[in-house]
């Protein structure tokens, strides 16, 4: 007959890795990875720091863990019958988080902190991969009615209107509102779709 070594401590909860990543990622927000600490993060999420230390070595990785659960926020990919539709809903969703508190800090964040830690660059390179790939549909469906030529710069079409929005931000100036959404759309249709 084996024996059984008897638990020891408090059985593991479960939630506590989202509470810590939530907590470090809003703090990451609020003030920026100076100004978030392991025990500000720790007295959010409602755990003890060794709970936290038992998961992340420091305040580095936690960081990087707060940074990634930022910047895997989901695309919404419209399927409205045009090149121009399509656009209008993605740029109206994005101008909409940009506009936020919350989206205006992540877009600072996301700028300021990828420029001076390269582990926060990868995260950001890969996050706009990974969104470039999602609407990537929308390209081919545009291509494929003949709204776009089949050799446009996605890339370039991709990112001009975030970075509209990051460098609003970072210099202070007033971003596009929702409704200009269709103007923007209206430009990047007619300017990259142009033959």
């Amino acid at each position: 007959m084996s024996r059984t070594e008897p638990r020891r401590g408090r059985p593991r909860d479960p939630e506590a890795d989202r509470r810590i990543r939530e907590a470090a990622a809003g703090l990451l927000l609020e003030r920026g990875i100076d100004g978030m600490t392991v025990d500000a993060v720790a007295e959010r999420a409602g755990v003890g720091k060794a709970t936290l230390y038992r998961r992340w070595s420091g305040k580095d990785e936690l960081v990087l863990a707060a940074a990634e659960a930022l910047f895997a926020l989901e695309v919404r990919v419209p399927d409205t019958g045009t090149l121009l539709g399509d656009l209008t809903e993605v740029y109206t969703d994005l101008l909409r988080l940009a506009g936020s508190d919350e989206g205006r800090a992540f877009f600072r964040l996301a700028a300021t902190e990828a420029g001076r830690d390269p582990r926060m660059g990868e995260l950001y390179r890969i996050s706009l991969a990974g969104r470039l790939a999602e609407v990537s549909e929308i390209f081919d469906r545009a291509i494929g009615r003949g709204e776009l030529p089949p050799d446009v710069d996605r890339q370039l079409m991709f990112d001009w209107p975030a970075g509209v929005i990051v460098m609003r931000i970072l210099t202070d100036m007033p971003l596009p509102g929702v409704d200009e959404a269709a103007a923007m759309a209206h430009a990047t249709v007619h300017g990259f779709g142009a033959r």
